[in-house]
């Protein structure tokens, strides 16, 4: 299918989301929820905030429509069972390469809270991540290297973005969205 294609194998969701960000042409990303450091759809918010333009598509043993639909709504390309045979493996990578996807429109309050959980750019979605942690500003700022009036800022927009008030209830909305990220 194409056989100049380079893969990059990474054991866990940070060694993906480093190779994401520093990757020079790259042009699939082909992801398992269960990956060691993923929680939920954690490693799909995080790796589409990390290259919008790359199509993800999952592979993983969880079932039911439901799962493949979450997965589209947080920026997921298309989804695959691990135990598809070839033929529907290959048609499936065709279809991302190509771009030939079908995401789901939006038809609630949870489908738009997901949708404005991928449009966050990759330094907020890692501030609500360490916020996820528990941490608070001071040493989410030392975490990423930032000041503390960045995080503030950060976690302004966040909020806007997702229609709430507070810290507090910007980590119940991404919890309840299965975002809960382990570093």
């Amino acid at each position: 299918m194409a056989p100049q294609a380079q893969i990059l194998e990474c054991g866990t969701l940070a060694a993906a989301a480093r190779a994401a960000g520093t990757a020079e042409g790259l042009r699939l990303i082909l992801l398992d929820l269960k990956m060691p450091g993923a929680v939920g759809y954690s490693g799909i918010a995080l790796l589409h905030a990390e290259r919008p333009e790359v199509p993800i598509l999952v592979v993983s043993s969880a079932e039911g429509a439901g799962v493949a639909d979450e997965a589209r709504q947080l920026g997921a390309v298309g989804f695959l069972s691990k135990d598809s045979d070839l033929y529907t493996i290959e048609q499936a990578i065709a279809r991302a390469l190509g771009g030939r996807t079908a995401k789901p429109t939006p038809s609630g309050a949870h489908e738009e809270v997901q949708q404005e959980i991928a449009s966050l750019t990759p330094t907020q979605l890692k501030v609500l991540l360490e916020v996820l942690d528990g941490k608070l500003n001071k040493q989410i700022a030392h975490d990423l290297a930032m000041s503390e009036a960045t995080v503030k800022a950060h976690m302004t927009v966040i909020m806007r973005k997702l229609g709430v008030q507070n810290r507090t209830q910007a980590a119940l909305v991404a919890r309840s969205l299965g975002l809960n990220l382990r570093h």
